[in-house]
């Protein structure tokens, strides 16, 4: 539906920042007029797997959850780091549930139609590496058939796979939804084509956004890899060469694109790997705006908003976001940061 949020109920709403701080609240459909002529907007299209499962751990044959992480490498579907979880599912918080049983290197954990072996520990006792047992295209049918999406406990409804893809979603590398592009719907991208607004998406590899743990959510987000089409890299070097600007749909997208970009802001094509975070120190040499979920001051997409404004202008929007009661998460509203003065210059 048109104009409504991710679960159809109410209208979407859309907290517009500029430049200077001046904050207007908006109905999010309002986003199909915000932009000129000339600017260009980039949104995530990676469709989501099915990147929570359940089964047994062999040695103790205690259930088990997996949730896989973080991709190993982009080129293959059978290796992840993964959060481990213990008995219970999404509708316990991830703060709350049980450790894990405890898993060795070379334990076999079965999945549904899927057998998994531990490959290593990783830095936190909830993150290892695993590896798929069988080919190809056996993990991918068996993802498809047990796998579900990551869920969280403040959606109380099951959700179905296609809830956790936008209308642009498609090749299925993302394990969260890039959920900043439930806000784009297809009224939306032909106002902007009528006005000679530009769109592009490129593809990245979101990762898990929270692990129940807040040293190791602290390490987030974790490497992920993208993949910028040559047609997305020359519209982005083309809307800076004539004075647009490039609008980041979510924080994947200013990922990718300012890992792509060179000294001088230059976007190259291809396959890359956004590592670390983006933050108060990072110089933003792209993108110049994003959109993106409401989020808390705690958690690294807020960090990210730090690069586009003050400390003192991100305490009033969440101050105004709460005092309005903006929804979160994945299927909330929306917030627009055009970036300030001072980090334009900063990135000069």
């Amino acid at each position: 539906m048109i104009g409504t949020d991710a679960r159809g109920v109410e209208p979407a709403r859309l907290l517009a920042v500029d430049a200077d701080g001046r904050m207007r609240h908006l109905p999010r459909a309002a986003l199909a007029s915000l932009f000129k002529p000339g600017d260009l907007v980039v949104a995530n299209d990676a469709a989501t797997l099915p990147a929570s499962l359940t089964g047994t751990h062999r040695p103790t044959g205690e259930p088990i959850e997996l949730r896989l992480a973080a991709w190993v490498s982009i080129h293959d579907p059978t290796r992840f780091d993964a959060i481990a979880f213990g008995a219970g599912d999404y509708r316990t918080r991830t703060e709350d549930r049980p450790p894990a049983p405890p898993l060795a290197v070379g334990d076999r954990i079965d999945l549904g139609p899927l057998t998994v072996v531990v490959e290593a520990k990783q830095r936190h006792p909830r993150l290892f590496r695993v590896r798929f047992a069988g080919p190809t295209t056996t993990v991918l049918a068996g993802l498809a058939r047990h796998g579900k999406p990551i869920q969280y406990a403040h959606r109380p409804e099951p959700l179905a796979l296609w809830d956790s893809w936008t209308r642009i979603a498609a090749d299925p590398i993302a394990l969260e939804p890039p959920s900043a592009g439930f806000a784009l719907d297809w009224r939306t991208l032909s106002r902007w084509r009528q006005r000679g607004v530009g769109f592009a998406t490129l593809t990245h590899a979101a990762g898990i956004s929270s692990t129940g743990d807040a040293g190791l959510d602290a390490q987030l987000p974790f490497d992920e890899p993208f993949r910028i089409p040559e047609r997305t890299a020359a519209a982005a070097n083309a809307a800076k060469a004539r004075g647009g600007r490039v609008i980041a749909i979510g924080t994947t997208v200013v990922r990718a694109l300012e890992a792509a970009a060179n000294l001088m802001g230059g976007v190259a094509a291809g396959d890359g790997i956004a590592r670390g975070r983006i933050g108060r120190e990072t110089p933003l040499r792209v993108v110049d705006a994003i959109v993106t979920g409401v989020h808390q001051p705690e958690d690294s997409h807020f960090q990210m908003l730090r690069a586009f404004a003050s400390d003192d202008v991100l305490s009033q929007i969440s101050r105004a976001l709460r005092e309005s009661r903006y929804h979160e998460h994945e299927a909330g509203d929306s917030v627009l940061i055009d970036r300030a003065s001072e980090m334009l210059l900063a990135a000069v």
